[in-house]
């Protein structure tokens, strides 16, 4: 049963459009997106890569529909190229289309694996500067300590803190699952007016070996990211390269080689 030629035709018009639409949506949708253009940014660079590649499909599909289009509308043809000249052939803008972003994908490999290792090593130099930022304030925040601790005044007032912490334990002021807390800072407590510098030097080292765990996790967090974000956009880039090289470089040898054989007929 052959489907009628009204119902074809207009088939074939409706992949038309749908492709065009989605290459056309995909170019102004990169444009919109990369305003406001720093692109002297690292940050921006790669987020505008990654748009790039993660919706580097929606061309490809189009480019397909309108071949779809073009084929349904002529059944019959026994190549892509018509009577007009390969230059005013939607078909031939398609696949220039194809092969510049064929190339276009295909640098932005290096370019994404570069821009990710610099945007990573940025944020590790900024984590071990904070880093150490933090430590150099403990340390300049300690013989403040131990002077205010050997002040009379400043031991006093540590002996009034356990005492009220001591009635808070004992009358059950405190919440059974603050207890554990609270008897832990009894003991801090108790610790700093036997052996103020002992104790300052524990709660040093420790206040220490915490900001240091913690910039190793971030460390390690950062550079997991790093690594997935070049593996997905980068084999994802070059798989997009490939996919519209040959397409591109394909189709416009078969377009301009039919075009070169019918113009000698």
């Amino acid at each position: 049963m052959q489907s009628s030629p009204v119902y074809s035709s207009f088939t074939a018009l409706a992949l038309k459009i749908a492709g065009l639409i989605m290459i056309l949506y995909y170019l102004l949708d990169c444009i919109i997106t990369a305003i406001p253009y720093n692109p002297l940014q690292i940050t921006w660079q790669v987020g505008f890569t990654t748009l790039l590649v993660e919706r580097g499909l929606t061309p490809m599909v189009g480019i397909a529909l309108l071949f779809a289009g073009y084929r349904l509308d002529n059944p019959g043809a026994a190549s892509m190229a018509d009577q007009k000249p390969a230059i005013q052939d939607l078909r031939f803008w398609a696949l220039l289309l194809s092969t510049l972003l064929g190339l276009i994908f295909l640098l932005l490999v290096p370019f994404h694996f570069n821009n990710i290792r610099l945007q990573s090593d940025g944020a590790l130099k900024q984590i071990n500067s904070r880093a150490s930022q933090a430590v150099s304030r403990i340390d300049a925040q300690r013989p403040q300590i131990e002077a205010q601790l050997k002040d009379p005044r400043g031991v006093a007032q540590l002996k009034q803190q356990i005492e009220k912490l001591d009635q808070a334990i004992e009358s059950g002021q405190i919440p059974p699952e603050q207890l554990p807390q609270a008897k832990a800072n009894r003991q801090l407590l108790d610790s700093i007016t036997k052996d103020p510098t002992k104790a300052i030097n524990q709660q040093v080292e420790e206040a220490k070996n915490k900001i240091l765990a913690e910039k190793l996790e971030v460390e390690k967090r950062t550079k997991t990211e790093a690594l997935k974000s070049q593996s997905r956009i980068g084999l994802n880039s070059l798989l997009l390269a490939i996919g519209y090289g040959l397409i591109g470089w394909t189709g416009l040898r078969s377009l301009l080689s039919s075009s070169a054989g019918r113009s000698k007929v």
